[in-house]
């Protein structure tokens, strides 16, 4: 056995021994060191393949004298392709997200995808780390955008902050993040926002963006999802009264938001051992983040005095209130969870915070105070839960970054967003000068991860048999290759509103035909042949298909086809209950 051979399989056996040590999670200090040597592992197996692709390498000069090495057909860490069928579900997916934004009222904005990098800094707290920088371009420093929330922002303030409705967006976004690409957590990533911008009467933008996502996440048939919601005003009250100094209110509130990933006891430990609150303090925030309910939550709340000594808890309290009334009016209460816990670790959220998970969010076997929850070590950010001081890590180890588990993450939250009133007018004021304020413009958003979206409903899409194409229509020529013919019949059907396909060959086999049609399941094949062309006729074959023993196979049809009028084929199509009950790829 090579050594590369031999160094692959205790590769394997190490991984076992790490994954097993993982979840009995009693020996810190033995899965500490079965991690460090399987890197060391992996680190020898990487320098021994590169040497070998050296000496690859030079053993073929180019022409000019110079080495090349053999170009790697990959993409980019955290990126991937998507297929033709793959891609008919995402479309799917956008086109319901799409119709939901446009029946509440909304309108399209696009931006670019990259920002001047003053745009995007002191946005995202300690995620900002995670911004894509790009090289300087023509004297500009730049980045790749982070999310829709701060470039619609500086688009509004660029307007003066006299924007007033409801704006979406939908198109990529990119995070320096550690991918985990079966679950849909990328570096390049697909997001659909809708923000309501302006001066409107309390809490009822807010409640009208809770409706929307719960709409589009029913209508996407993701499964049963929960609308988690808090406030930032009260969850700064209660940092407040707690004795939370004013200076770590965000950074205690980031290490909160991580308690749907962590046990109290890993998150009390990084707001002590990390980020320097005394033990008391962290034991009294526990007591009010391991809350969560419904409405009658707010009555529990109401009576503790501390808290509603606290004007930032009483106003948020006093907006969860209206918030719920509202709700009950939208018929959407049975998905919400009044959670103390959330905190969504951005800096510009400033009131109601919110984010929709469904069962597959959490890390498998997570339990916030059970022993079986994920260490902290190993899970991937975007909240960074590290237990150990970060220390300046080389070009060399950034570049090696400890590749994660996948069967230990969860999708985490599907959807997210919250209520943002100063974002704007901190781009106003910027622009106007030091000591001027700039106008004020409140906005509140929700943002969808249509990556995470896709990760939940392609496996059902998959499952139920589910098209890759909308062609609903192939002209297939008999005896003679009939190429005109068939062309003339495609575009008339073509502009008629049916979509028709036909092999591009000047005289195809009728067998290549068929299995063309079949290939892409198109539901009619329309047969062209010369006797029925001097008559004016065609004859249609409609095809099915159906589930036997859990596979997607095809109806053999016992009769050859109907006969009909060529001047009649398309409202024949149209009002067939295949034609008229099509959506979305169904045709079982």
């Amino acid at each position: 056995m090579s050594t590369a051979e031999s160094l692959a399989t205790e590769i394997t056996q190490q991984t076992v021994l790490v994954n097993e040590l993982r979840l009995q999670n009693t020996n810190p200090t033995a899965l500490d060191a079965a991690k460090k040597k399987l890197g060391e592992l992996k680190k020898t197996l990487g320098a021994i393949g590169k040497a070998e692709t050296s000496a690859t390498a030079g053993t073929s000069d180019s022409k000019d004298g110079k080495k090349r090495d053999r170009l790697l057909l990959k993409t980019a860490k955290g990126t991937r392709d998507y297929g033709p069928a793959e891609m008919f579900c995402r479309e799917h997916i956008e086109r319901i997200v799409k119709d939901v934004f446009t029946s509440y009222g909304g309108s399209c904005l696009d931006t670019p995808v990259f920002e001047r990098k003053d745009v995007l800094t002191d946005k995202y707290g300690e995620d900002s780390k995670l911004i894509f920088d790009l090289m300087d371009q023509g004297g500009e420093q730049l980045a790749l955008r982070y999310d829709h929330t701060v470039p619609l922002a500086r688009y509004v303030a660029m307007s003066g902050a006299s924007t007033q409705g409801k704006i979406w967006q939908l198109g990529k976004v990119y995070r320096r993040d550690n991918p985990v690409m079966s679950k849909g957590r990328m570096r390049e990533f697909m997001q659909a926002d809708l923000d309501i911008v302006g001066v409107w009467d309390p809490m009822i933008p807010d409640a009208e963006i809770v409706s929307l996502l719960c709409t589009i996440l029913t209508r996407l048939d993701v499964g049963e999802f929960t609308v988690k919601i808090n406030n930032r005003k009260i969850l700064d009250g209660i940092f407040e009264t707690c004795g939370v100094p004013p200076e770590k209110i965000r950074m205690i509130s980031s290490a909160v938001d991580k308690l749907d990933k962590l046990p109290w006891a890993d998150v009390k430990k990084e707001m002590t051992d990390e980020k320097g609150l005394s033990p008391e303090v962290a034991d009294k925030i526990g007591e009010y983040v391991k809350l969560k309910g419904g409405p009658s939550l707010l009555d529990q709340l109401k009576v503790d005095e501390i808290l509603m000594s606290n004007p930032n808890a009483k106003d948020g309290i006093l907006e969860m209130e209206l918030l719920f009334t509202l709700l009950g009016a939208y018929k959407v209460l049975d998905k919400i969870s009044f959670e103390m816990s959330l905190a969504r670790g951005l800096d510009y959220y400033t009131g109601i915070i919110y984010e929709a998970t469904v069962a597959a969010s959490a890390p498998p076997g997570f339990s916030p105070n059970g022993p079986t929850s994920t260490p902290s070590e190993i899970l991937p950010t975007p909240a960074p839960a590290v237990h150990k001081k970060k220390t300046k890590k080389t070009k060399a180890e950034d570049a090696e970054e400890e590749e994660v588990d996948e069967s230990q993450v969860g999708v985490g939250s599907i959807a997210a967003g919250g209520r943002y009133d100063n974002l704007v007018s901190s781009f106003t004021s910027a622009a106007a000068g030091e000591g001027k304020k700039g106008a004020q413009c409140p906005c509140i958003g929700v943002s969808i991860g249509l990556d995470r979206v896709f990760a939940l409903v392609w496996p059902k899409w998959v499952e139920n048999g589910m098209r890759s194409k909308e062609t609903m229509a192939y002209v297939i020529s008999v005896g003679d290759g009939l190429l005109e013919e068939r062309i003339k019949l495609v575009q008339e059907l073509r502009e008629a509103g049916v979509k028709t396909d036909f092999l591009a060959k000047r005289k195809p086999k009728l067998p290549a035909q068929f299995a063309a049609a079949e290939k892409d399941e198109v539901p009619f094949d329309i047969l062209l042949g010369g006797d029925e062309l001097k008559q004016g006729l065609v004859i249609v074959k409609e095809q099915k298909w159906e589930f036997v023993d859990g596979k997607k196979v095809k109806v053999q049809a016992t009769d050859q086809g109907t006969t009909i009028k060529r001047e009649e084929l398309v409202d024949w199509i149209k009002q067939t209950s295949t034609y008229l009950n099509w959506s979305s790829g169904r045709l079982i």
